[in-house]
């Protein structure tokens, strides 16, 4: 086995994120204080820090004013840390909700000092570079100068369907590009300027057709590499998203596909319609967005990516994406895919399901993800797994919400439920393979 340390003790949860829980440095791991084991609940009153050596704790930023805050991810190159904010002052008409919820940015040096990441813009004639509803789940990219994000509108909210030839509100994919700040000029309260250019880069559709490589949903999604993929052509693609994508199958059926989306160099010019959208209308990808479908999984014994909530997640070479499939046993199991498209490989062959959302080494020979009540490594060229910590009890057993390897690939962070006395907390463990 290898070597297991409890680092949190407080008697309170501790929620990680999927991904981007470690300091560029691999010293501290940041995370949430929501009530609810799972972080179902936007309830939590801190993002703080715990230093994985000495266990000493910082709380990065306390909301004001009724706002709520969770779901904290690192900078991979800086002390920056991103996280959501709830409304503050929130009001009977603006909830916190999946459309009512902002980026922020804060550095771990300047504890309390944040900054709107995306500008929101509700009233027309919009802002190209501003929002009009709620982003989640930022993760920078591996070079710090973007944030990718699953965003819903508060406009389009308001539709009920798509009969009057409008959008929805569908969930979709954002990037927010650092260095071009946007400034709105709306005088709605819930309106406000942010630090980021950001834009949507998917394309969603109400009526998806039967068959067709037609979205309802885009969601899910992981940065492809660190420096993008080589297309077949030996070009490199320097940047672009994997995410899984809600299809309708032939026979009706909405099941997830692995999809991606090939970025330009420039995010900022307009493509098919305007960056901003319209009252009826969502925003438009940017001139030069690409959006490709990787699996077709409709004829299998069960169809669609399946398992526990995960994310998807690119090798650092960007040649292999992993996904969650079910094997023709029923069980979940790791599978891989080509950026380009072509055969799925499954990876493992496990008579335990995969349980958790994963991450790669980053020599990228390594997955790391809860199977069996422990935490495994599996071996990305052999699909051998390997038990690293103690088969724990039901109760107390990994969480499904993150495993995620420290930046120099040595430790793995992840959290058990753990009882104390008549209640029990979410805690943060780090295995590593030694104890040095």
């Amino acid at each position: 086995m290898a070597y297991v340390r409890q680092i949190t003790h407080d008697q309170k949860n501790h929620i990680l994120t999927n991904i981007g829980v470690w300091s560029p440095d691999g010293k501290w791991i940041v995370y949430d204080t929501r009530t609810d084991p799972a972080g179902s609940i936007f309830d939590g009153s801190t993002i703080e820090q715990v230093n994985v050596e000495t266990g000493e704790v910082r709380v990065l930023y306390r909301p004001q004013r009724g706002a709520h805050c969770g779901v904290a991810t690192c900078s991979k190159i800086d002390d920056r840390v991103i996280f959501i904010l709830g409304p503050q002052d929130p009001t009977p008409d603006w909830q916190y909700s999946a459309f009512h919820r902002d980026g922020m940015i804060i550095s771990a040096g300047s504890p309390d000092v944040a900054i709107h990441m995306d500008a929101r813009d509700i009233v027309p004639p919009f802002t190209p570079g501003a929002l009009r509803g709620g982003s989640h789940v930022h993760v920078f990219s591996p070079d710090g100068q973007s944030v990718s994000f699953t965003y819903e509108d508060h406009l389009l909210a308001q539709f009920a369907d798509a009969s009057a030839g409008n959008d929805v509100n569908q969930r979709n994919i954002g990037v927010s590009i650092a260095g071009r700040p946007v400034h709105v000029r709306s005088n709605h309260p819930r309106s406000h300027d942010g630090e980021f250019f950001s834009v949507l880069v998917t394309r969603t559709t109400a009526t998806p057709r039967p068959g067709s490589d037609d979205i309802s949903r885009a969601c899910e999604e992981g940065w492809v590499g660190i420096d993008g993929y080589l297309k077949s052509d030996g070009r490199r693609q320097r940047r672009a998203i994997a995410f899984q994508g809600l299809v309708t199958t032939a026979d009706g059926h909405s099941i997830s596909e692995a999809f991606i989306v090939d970025l330009p160099d420039d995010l900022t010019q307009p493509g098919d319609g305007p960056l901003a959208g319209t009252e009826t209308r969502a925003p438009f990808s940017p001139k030069g967005c690409v959006q490709r479908r990787l699996t077709f999984t409709a004829s299998r014994k069960f169809p669609g990516l399946q398992g526990p909530r995960h994310w998807l997640r690119s090798s650092p070479d960007g040649s292999s994406i992993a996904v969650l499939l079910k094997d023709d046993a029923g069980i979940v199991q790791l599978w891989t895919v080509s950026p380009l498209g072509g055969s799925l490989r499954q990876l493992t062959r496990n008579p335990w399901p995969i349980a958790s959302a994963f991450s790669w080494s980053a020599n990228g020979k390594s997955i790391a993800h809860a199977m069996d009540n422990s935490i495994f490594i599996t071996d990305a060229d052999t699909g051998i797994s390997t038990r690293l910590t103690p088969r724990y009890p039901d109760e107390s057993a990994p969480r499904p919400e993150a495993c995620v390897f420290s930046p120099d690939g040595r430790q793995i962070a992840f959290v058990r439920n753990i009882p104390v006395g008549a209640k029990s907390f979410n805690q943060i463990f780090v295995v590593s393979d030694n104890p040095d």
